[in-house]
């Protein structure tokens, strides 16, 4: 009789103990699901202009992920994940730095800026073009999307201070410095020919000063160690990482090492977390993957180094080609929220964001793309941040910036 009812005790509680971990599980889900959906967030960095600018391609449709022509991000997809503002990048490619090369680039830029206001002007009901802070707030309420315009990379500036001025009157409100080469501005942390100006230039110390006097956004992703201490010296207002994550626990040159981001703190700033997986965790050796992309580059040059179209066209397909044939064992969320982790606890919950890369080689196992997004969010409560850090980590850290980046300007202005 004692055996029956100690069995029939166990047996009691070995149901309620199993069925307490999927309701558990729901619990945890439901609320990453409700917070996730009532805050706002933002994501501030993505390459998918360079889709609209192709003219094939449909922004407003919804393209089955699975597809590989399919993208990232569309405007359905930013629905679905619960993804409220965007910043669509206008990304050059750093060229030769002649002046029918700036020439060149500049026309290529004003392409990308007017194939994202079409998007606005086409989706209207769905998008509108933001370009303060509120702005994204009031279109939350309104039941639309965010379209913020940052560029990525200053290649066409140029040497010509004006051109800052020029681009943030046609809407970009950041400009990331350099991409993968040194340009006018400033050196890149992967040039291969090292640094060219150890740090900012003459110009680029300028055109700091000018972005501080627009209410323009300093991004130092892509920049060199020494650009990046460079600008924290100069600059009158907060900076930002669009895109970029930890070097203590991805030992890359594109991320920001302890001390930089201490001093990222210290300047009022924020690091936004990049999802592309090289950049999250190191990749495992995968040598006829290399020796294939080798084999590309050698074939058609580095990417920054083709100026045809229609050559970059073909080497995209043969990329995508080669990715498949010889996939790679992605990141995970977990391993990006391991770096949000890691800034938490070097400088705190107030300077950290997301930035994903999607559609410039961000996406990681379990958030792929952008319907995704709330997969983060539910990491992010599993850890036990509450609410209100979810919030600041999804967008209030950065709105913090942006605002006192204007703030800063209207300063400056009124001096």
């Amino acid at each position: 009789m004692k055996h029956a009812l100690l069995f029939c005790a166990l047996s009691v509680l070995f149901f309620f103990l199993i069925a307490a971990i999927p309701v558990n599980d729901k619990a945890v889900r439901e609320k990453a699901a409700q917070i996730h959906k009532s805050i706002l967030t933002i994501d501030t960095h993505c390459d998918t202009p360079m889709r609209l600018v192709r003219g094939n391609w449909d922004v407003g449709v919804y393209h089955d992920p699975k597809e590989r022509k399919a993208g990232k991000i569309d405007l359905p997809r930013m629905k679905q994940g619960g993804l409220d503002a965007e910043f669509f990048a206008v990304f050059l490619g750093q060229g030769p730095r002649t002046p029918e090369d700036i020439q060149e680039v500049r026309k290529k830029a004003d392409d990308i800026f007017n194939a994202i206001k079409q998007m606005c002007q086409k989706y209207s009901d769905t998008i509108e073009l933001a370009l303060n802070p509120d702005d994204a707030y009031r279109l939350e309420k309104e039941g639309k999307l965010a379209c913020y315009i940052g560029m990525e990379n200053g290649y066409p500036v140029g040497t010509d201070l004006d051109y800052v001025q020029r681009y943030f009157d046609m809407g970009a409100r950041y400009i990331t410095l350099c991409h993968t080469r040194n340009n006018d501005i400033c050196d890149s942390s992967t040039d291969p020919k090292g640094p060219e100006f150890h740090g900012l230039s003459d110009f680029g110390e300028k055109v700091v000063a000018e972005m501080n006097r627009l209410g323009m956004i300093v991004d130092i992703s892509h920049v060199s160690d020494e650009t990046f201490y460079d600008v924290i010296k100069i600059t009158k207002a907060p900076i930002m990482a669009s895109h970029s994550d930890t070097r203590a626990l991805c030992d890359n040159p594109r991320n920001l090492t302890d001390d930089m981001i201490k001093a990222l703190a210290e300047n009022g700033g924020v690091l936004q977390m990049c999802l592309l997986s090289g950049y999250v965790k190191k990749p495992k050796p995968n040598p006829e993957r290399e020796a294939a992309l080798e084999e590309l580059w050698q074939k058609y040059g580095k990417w920054d180094e083709i100026k045809s179209d229609s050559v970059r066209n073909i080497v995209r397909k043969e990329y995508y080609a080669i990715r498949e044939k010889y996939p790679e064992k992605r990141a995970t969320v977990k391993d990006l929220v391991d770096h949000i982790d890691h800034v938490v606890q070097l400088v705190g919950i107030d300077y950290v964001g997301i930035g994903t890369d999607f559609d410039g080689g961000g996406g990681l196992a379990d958030c792929n793309d952008v319907s995704e997004m709330g997969n983060i969010t539910l990491e992010l409560v599993r850890r036990g941040y509450s609410e209100d850090d979810i919030r600041k980590i999804w967008g209030g850290n950065f709105m913090r910036v942006f605002r006192r980046v204007q703030e800063v300007a209207k300063e400056l202005n009124r001096k």
